[in-house]
């Protein structure tokens, strides 16, 4: 039986990339009247409102080439354009080194937008390409680009607010969004039951953390994404050498490298009888020297290996 979607539904993902694209171009604006945090609160919903469209397309059965085409140019606005006027008007001083910094982060952003729709139609991907994004994503660029004027609402002028570090900064976070570096992508991860509790609670905290100190926590937040790139790479890399985990949960997957390293350390399983680490070498030295030596019954003569180490060997009682 075809469930039929409401047409009045089907179009509420559009409405909220719409409320997206309004609410990044509004960044604009506050920067324009000197309210930088409201400039940053106002990128930050767009990214939040942009990972919720998608998902509810999906979930009501609503995706359609206009709604990825809509997106795409949204997010090219809200997290490529928007974020480099703001930092045009809040540290440029009329330089062209400013303008020419924000050009090319904007070009780029729309660069890796255009790149990321070619590749939703490529079927020759491996299937663990979908756990990952290449370069970093649309709503992390917008946000981690803004670094350093969250650094300065936060903690005042510094180094972190120099021109020179600003326009570089500009320019390397420009680099990472087109590069083909992997990024992990939530869409993808799975939470075991028992973890849904302690998730929860950690939800919880995250959110009151926002709250209280909304710039400190997007700026760990941001530090930590950086700090999760050597993993993703890391990780992509173990599984492209790796098919026999590509169709395996996470945790099969990580008995998958354990097993590997152990052999490539070449460790072996523990012994069955548990024997002192000393005594055991002291019996193995000693024994090698009497390898030679055998008793007349043609057995080698072991108790002799223990009587030079002053151990007496305990004999078989019949009493």
């Amino acid at each position: 039986m075809t469930v039929r979607t409401n047409p009045g539904v089907r179009l509420l993902p559009n409405a909220i990339t719409v409320l997206a694209l309004c609410a990044g171009l509004s960044a604009v604006q506050f920067a324009l009247t000197g309210n930088y945090a409201m400039a940053i609160a106002s990128i930050g919903i767009a990214a939040v409102l942009d990972s919720l469209d998608g998902r509810i397309a999906r979930l009501l059965d609503a995706t359609s080439k206009m709604g990825a085409e809509l997106d795409s140019l949204a997010d090219g606005i809200s997290f490529g354009v928007a974020p480099a006027l703001v930092l045009y008007v809040w540290h440029s001083d009329g330089e062209r080194i400013g303008w020419l910094a924000a050009l090319v982060f904007a070009v780029c952003m729309i660069l890796r937008l255009a790149r990321f729709n070619t590749l939703l139609d490529d079927t020759e991907q491996p299937p663990y390409a979908a756990e990952f994004f290449v370069g970093v994503p649309a709503p992390a660029g917008g946000l981690l680009v803004l670094l350093p004027l969250t650094l300065s609402l936060q903690f005042g002028e510094g180094w972190w607010s120099a021109q020179v570090v600003v326009w570089v900064w500009t320019v390397a976070i420009a680099a990472l969004a087109i590069s083909r570096i992997p990024t992990l992508s939530l869409k993808t991860v799975k939470v075991a039951p028992k973890a849904v509790g302690p998730l929860l609670v950690a939800v919880g905290v995250l959110a009151a953390t926002i709250i209280l100190y909304p710039l400190i926590a997007l700026a760990v937040a941001m530090l930590l994404y950086l700090v999760h790139l050597p993993y993703a790479v890391r990780r992509f890399r173990w599984l492209a050498r790796h098919p026999e985990a590509w169709d395996v949960p996470a945790r099969e997957r990580r008995a998958i490298r354990r097993a590997r390293s152990a052999r490539r350390l070449g460790l072996r399983r523990p012994l069955r009888r548990r024997v002192a680490g000393a005594a055991r070498r002291a019996v193995r030295r000693n024994g090698s020297h009497d390898s030679g030596s055998q008793g007349p019954s043609g057995r080698r003569d072991r108790g002799r290996s223990w009587r030079s180490l002053g151990i007496r060997q305990r004999g078989n009682r019949s009493d």
